[in-house]
């Protein structure tokens, strides 16, 4: 029998399948919880303690998502991925979510709201869905920006979802992106944010 570890390898790869069908470009930097992928700049809330860095050529297929973490200890796993000028990323908030679920079955939504966030509008979708027959809780963030998709997706079994969502919720809402020129310039001046 296959253990939850199992499963959620098999999530990594359902959602890399999505995240990264048009996706070229990965991360070239990760520190001190900013991203750096070409132009742009992505700082992050914190990174909580528990969480394990998959490095993107890990073996267990998280190729291709520009960030992916491990959480060991509510058996979840965290992705995020970032691409630009895709016309396909054009299409409504609800259907890009939708896109991030492909292969799930038994869906059902506990929330889905759009909100003000990061200067644009985001949707934030709370749900449950089986993933070969195995229930699982996702929180998933879709934002676009600047001519850029965001994805940031939790997810973790029903009864350890709640306690490691809500290190994703102040991981996810420290979400702040824009070129690296103008996060550079405001790093330089001392008392910027």
């Amino acid at each position: 029998m296959r253990g939850p570890g199992h499963v959620l390898s098999v999530v990594f790869l359902s959602l890399l399948v999505s995240l990264t069908a048009t996706a070229c470009v990965h991360a070239d930097s990760f520190e001190d919880g900013v991203l750096r992928k070409g132009d742009l700049r992505v700082a992050f809330g914190p990174v909580p303690s528990g969480w394990r860095r998959l490095p993107s050529s890990d073996a267990s297929g998280v190729a291709g998502a520009d960030l992916a973490f491990r959480d060991d200890a509510h058996d979840g796993s965290v992705l995020f991925d970032v691409r630009c000028r895709n016309r396909d990323d054009d299409a409504p908030l609800a259907i890009l979510t939708e896109h991030l679920i492909m292969g799930t079955t038994a869906r059902e939504f506990e929330s889905q709201r759009v909100f003000p966030f990061d200067g644009r509008e985001a949707m934030r979708s709370i749900l449950r869905a089986k993933l070969d027959g195995v229930p699982l809780q996702y929180d998933i963030l879709v934002m676009k920006k600047d001519g850029c998709l965001y994805d940031l997706v939790y997810v973790a079994p029903p009864d350890r979802f709640a306690e490691g969502d809500a290190d994703f919720d102040r991981f996810a809402l420290g979400l702040r992106a824009g070129p690296r020129t103008v996060a550079s310039a405001a790093q330089a001046s001392p008392g910027s944010p």
